[in-house]
C-alpha cells in the first residue's frame, strides 16, 4: 500500500485534504470518488525508508482501549475526541503514539478503519474488518464492545496454555542444567579418584565417563551444531511448504495433535462469530478467520471452503470434506445455515470447545508432571548410581 496526500471538493463544495493508503493512484482517486469528492490533486507522499514499524502491543491493552472507546461512543462523544481522551490517558508510549495517531489520520479525512489499517502490527485484520463494518452500520460502539469481548475470551484462553506450559519447561529445563553440571563437573572430579585407585569400573560408569569426556572436549562443537540446527528448522518453517508440513505433523502427534485442533476450532467458532455477528460479509469472514487460524493445514481447509462458499455451496459441505473439522461442528454449522442463526451456533461451539481445551490442557499438565519427575529420576539417578558403582565396588573388596 502507497499513502497519497489529496485535495478535493466535498459534495458540499467545501475544500478538504487529508492522506489515505491506497495501491495505486488510480484506487486512491476512486477511493474519493465513492466519498462522492471532486478530486483536485493526489500526489504521493515520501516516506522515509528508515521508518520503523510499530511495536505490538498486549493484548490487555487492546481490550481496555476497545471497551473505553465503545463506552465513550455510546454516550455520544464524537469519534476524534473520544480517540483524544483515551490517547492523553494511555500509559503506554508505544500505544499511545499510535492512538493519536489515528486521531490525526480521522482529522486529516480518513475513515476510522483506514486510519486503524495504517497500523497492521498493531490492529489485525479481524479488527480493522470489525471497525469497518461497525462504522458502515453505525453501530461502532456495539462492534467495539463485542471486539473487546472477544479479545478478551481469546487472551483468556492463551494464557491457560502457557500457564499449564510453564511448570514442565521450567522443570525439563533445570533437569537439562543439572544433567550438565554433573557431567561436565563433577563426574570428571570421580574420574581423577577412579585413575588414583585404578582398577577396572564397572560398565555403567565407563559409559558416563565415556559421555562427559565427549562432552567436554567437543562442547562448543554441540552447541554450534544445536544452534545451526535450530537456525535451519526456522529456516525451513519460514517458508510456505516447510510450515504446512510442519503443522500437519503436529495435527497428528497423540495428545498434542487433538489438543491443537480443539484450539484452532474454538478460535475458528469465536472468530467467525464475532465477525458475522458484527456486519462483515461470509467471504471476508473466512478469509480473516482463515489468516488467523494459526494452522497452515485448517488455513488452507478455511481457504477452500471459502471458495466452495463463492461458488454457492453451503459452509458445512466443504468442512465435512475436509477430515479437519469434527463432525459435531460440521452439524452445529449446517444447523445454523438451514435456521439462520449461524452465529449462534458458532457462539455455543466456541463455548463448548473452551471447556474442552481447559480440560485437555488440565489432563496434559497432570500427564507431564509424572513424565517429567521420572525422567529426572531415570537420569539423574543414573548418573549418580553409575558415580557411586566403583565405591560399592572397593567397600566389598575391603570388607573381604
Amino acid at each position: 500500500m502507497v499513502t497519497y496526500q489529496y485535495s478535493a471538493k466535498d459534495k458540499f463544495g467545501h475544500n478538504v485534504s487529508g492522506i489515505l493508503e491506497a495501491a495505486g493512484e488510480t484506487e486512491a482517486a476512486e477511493l474519493l470518488h465513492n466519498k462522492e469528492m471532486t478530486v483536485l490533486s493526489i500526489q504521493q507522499t515520501k516516506s522515509s525508508p528508515f521508518r520503523l514499524k510499530d511495536k505490538k502491543i498486549k493484548p490487555d491493552d487492546l481490550v481496555v482501549f476497545s471497551r473505553q472507546l465503545a463506552t465513550m461512543v455510546d454516550t455520544g462523544i464524537p469519534l476524534v475526541q473520544a480517540l483524544g481522551i483515551l490517547g492523553e490517558q494511555i500509559e503506554n508510549p508505544n500505544f499511545k503514539k499510535v492512538v493519536l495517531g489515528v486521531r490525526q489520520d480521522i482529522e486529516a479525512g480518513m475513515n476510522f478503519c483506514e486510519a486503524l489499517s495504517k497500523h497492521p502490527n498493531v490492529f489485525s485484520e479481524l479488527f480493522i474488518n470489525m471497525s469497518k463494518a461497525g462504522e458502515a452500520s453505525g453501530m461502532l460502539d456495539e462492534v467495539l464492545d463485542r471486539l473487546a469481548t472477544y479479545l478478551e475470551k481469546t487472551a483468556a484462553l492463551a494464557r491457560k496454555i502457557k500457564a499449564s506450559m510453564v511448570y514442565p519447561i521450567v522443570v525439563v529445563s533445570m533437569a537439562i542444567l543439572i544433567t550438565a553440571v554433573l557431567l561436565l563437573k563433577v563426574v570428571p572430579t570421580f574420574k581423577g579418584i577412579f585413575e588414583i585407585l585404578g582398577g577396572q569400573l564397572p560398565l555403567p560408569t565407563r559409559i558416563l565417563i565415556g559421555v562427559s569426556d565427549a562432552l567436554g572436549r567437543y562442547f562448543i562443537f554441540m552447541v554450534a551444531v544445536i544452534v545451526l540446527l535450530v537456525f535451519l528448522f526456522k529456516r525451513y518453517a519460514s517458508t510456505e511448504k516447510g510450515r504446512y508440513n510442519i503443522d500437519a505433523k503436529i495435527l497428528k502427534v497423540m495428545i498434542i495433535g487433538p489438543l491443537v485442533r480443539k484450539i484452532a476450532v474454538a478460535k475458528f467458532s469465536r472468530t467467525f462469530s464475532t465477525l458475522v455477528k458484527s456486519g462483515v460479509s461470509i467471504l471476508n469472514a473466512l478469509e480473516i478467520v482463515a489468516k488467523t487460524s494459526g494452522n497452515k493445514v485448517i488455513e488452507k481447509t478455511i481457504l477452500d471452503c471459502r471458495s466452495s462458499v463463492r461458488d454457492g455451496e453451503p459452509i458445512s459441505k466443504p468442512l465435512s470434506k475436509s477430515n479437519v473439522f469434527p463432525p459435531m461442528v460440521v452439524r452445529m454449522i449446517n444447523i445454523g445455515e438451514q435456521t439462520g442463526q449461524l452465529e449462534k451456533m458458532l457462539s455455543k461451539i466456541a463455548d463448548f470447545y473452551d471447556e474442552q481445551v481447559d480440560a485437555a490442557v488440565s489432563g496434559l499438565t497432570s500427564l507431564i508432571e509424572p513424565l517429567v519427575i521420572c525422567f529426572l529420576g531415570i537420569v539423574i539417578g543414573g548418573i549418580v548410581i553409575a558415580l557411586f558403582l566403583p565405591i560399592f565396588k572397593i567397600t566389598e573388596l575391603v570388607a573381604r
